[in-house]
């Protein structure tokens, strides 16, 4: 198959619209439903996330896309209990590590992850296809899919969710092209390949980089790479925890990334954890409710009239001081991930908030060394990789 003709483009009136190959045969095949245009650009960028994090770490990967921007990226690390009941994944038993790793990319922004369009960089088991079946989402890329997989997926959206099969094998061609207002862009692709001297380059007076943190730092950036820019990625434990895309200003990216991180600690807190919810409260309600409790517009939800629609009984609010104390306590040894320079020390001073100890950017502002003197201030790692990341 040259080329598959789609219902529209990015909106219903710009047609026709289809997706084709210029020389040889799609990589793909279309096991179920009918993708879309922004479909297709989230399964592919999506796909080429987690192949590379599989690579990089030898783990399988998923990735939890929207609007062509990774909510969440993560590898298929066992869930802690804790994790387990913030992913809404403790009754599922213990997880495949391929479920595993979306269970953590899902749950790293769950509101942003409703509607999405996932990848994997394994064969989809049964355990994985189980926790996407109960989960929202627009569809799925994978190198191939289980049998009784394949079969618990196509129950999706009344039978019509999007399952894309991709050839594993396929290598695009070294030069990529776009148009734009009828004019041919071309570039080299942005290869980006981690090995163990790619992040040796640490230019803070603390060089102690931990292998875990190596870890994390990899995939900080090649989360980046496929998240549009400007844009910053906070990572620990081998999930990407805030993700800041497609800022103007650099701040506001860590600004936002660190929000969501900050968002991901709270969710662990005792007063999260407890929450009375009524027993008919489904997932995307109960994470629509927490987000608006432990952000600054709590009396949407705890208000006299409001409070009744979520719980049994009226929970305390959790004071901005409360907030604080939970966040000292618990974040720490994030690392946080840049796709261009630092230009001012103060996405360093944000980053920290967060419980940010290891940053991995390029370098090259003409203040590093200013920002190399905040990150000492901190005792913070700071590695500077030479590489910059832009996707647009």
């Amino acid at each position: 198959m040259k080329e598959l003709e789609l219902k529209y483009g990015c909106n219903p009136n710009q047609k026709p619209s289809k997706i084709f190959m210029k020389e040889g045969e799609l990589p793909i095949k279309v096991l179920n439903g009918k993708p879309g245009y922004i479909n297709f650009l989230d399964a592919f960028n999506g796909w080429q996330l987690v192949s590379e994090l599989k690579r990089a770490t030898n783990h399988p990967a998923a990735t939890s896309f929207k609007h062509v921007s990774p909510a969440g990226a993560a590898i298929g690390l066992p869930l802690s209990e804790v994790e387990a009941k913030i992913y809404w994944v403790d009754d599922l038993g213990e997880l495949s590590p391929l479920a595993a790793a979306y269970a953590r990319a899902r749950g790293a922004d769950r509101m942003s992850s409703y509607g999405d369009f996932i990848a994997l960089s394994d064969v989809c088991d049964v355990s994985a296809a189980k926790l996407i079946k109960r989960e929202f989402s627009d569809g799925i890329i994978a190198p191939g899919y289980e049998p009784e997989a394949l079969e618990i997926l196509k129950e999706k959206k009344k039978g019509s969710y999007a399952i894309i099969e991709i050839d594993p094998n396929y290598v695009p061609n070294p030069i990529e092209q776009k148009e734009v207002f009828g004019i041919t862009f071309e570039q080299g692709r942005n290869e980006l390949n981690i090995d163990d001297e790619f992040f040796a380059n640490i230019v803070t007076k603390n060089k102690e980089l931990t292998e875990l943190a190596k870890f994390d730092m990899a995939i900080s950036m090649i989360t980046l790479k496929y998240t549009q820019s400007n844009s910053v990625c906070f990572v620990k434990g081998g999930q990407a925890i805030g993700i800041g895309a497609g800022q103007q200003s650099r701040i506001h990216c860590t600004r936002l990334a660190g929000s969501k991180a900050d968002k991901w600690f709270l969710r662990q807190s005792p007063q999260v954890l407890n929450l009375p919810f009524k027993e008919d409260m489904k997932r995307a309600e109960r994470d629509n409710a927490i987000d608006l409790y432990t952000g600054e517009d709590y009396m949407d939800v705890l208000a006299d009239g409001e409070w009744e629609k979520f719980f049994t009984e009226k929970p305390a609010v959790f004071t901005e001081e409360e907030k604080k104390a939970w966040l000292k306590e618990v974040a720490h040894d994030v690392t946080c991930g840049s796709d261009a320079f630092f230009p001012f020390s103060d996405n360093v001073d944000r980053a920290y908030r967060s419980g940010a100890k290891y940053i991995a950017q390029p370098g090259g502002s003409i203040r590093d060394q200013d920002v190399i003197d905040a990150c000492d201030k901190y005792d913070m790692v700071m590695s500077f990789t030479g590489l910059r990341l832009f996707h647009h």
